[in-house]
């Protein structure tokens, strides 16, 4: 049943959507069939203000050689300040851990599957039942 609603629902709707561009259609068709263009209005142009011209900026000049920066050649050792700690032994080589052994996993028995029947089997047919009339071939 809403099997059928749906078929029946997508047919209106085909149907809906095939006159709805029928209009549309009919007004390109007469507008094709016109021996004249209708005229287009034109529209005045807008002025637009002219752009003020931009004053000029003048930089002044880079300079033509800059000075090198020098670094002292020693640098003061601060004086107050702990050692850093040192970090901890780390062992290299680690002991082997044995696990128990499992025990053995037995699954229940399975019952054994039939084979499947690839012979179809014949069924008898029966002669059809004796005509009330008979009828002889000439």
């Amino acid at each position: 049943m809403a099997a059928y609603c749906k078929i029946n629902f997508l047919a209106c709707f085909l149907v809906a959507v095939a006159f709805s561009g029928m209009d549309s259609a009919v007004a390109a068709r007469h507008l094709l069939q016109q021996t004249q263009t209708p005229a287009v209005p034109t529209l005045p142009q807008p002025t637009f203000p002219t752009i003020p011209n931009m004053p000029k900026v003048t930089l002044p000049p880079l300079p033509s050689s800059l000075p090198n920066p020098t670094l002292p050649s020693s640098l003061p050792k601060p004086a107050g300040l702990p050692p850093l700690p040192s970090l901890p032994k780390v062992p290299t080589t680690f002991s082997t851990a044995t696990l128990p052994p499992l025990p053995a996993a037995t699954l229940p028995n399975m019952p054994p599957i039939p084979p499947i029947p690839t012979a179809i089997p014949a069924f008898p047919f029966f002669s059809p039942p004796p005509s009330a009339t008979s009828s002889t071939s000439p």
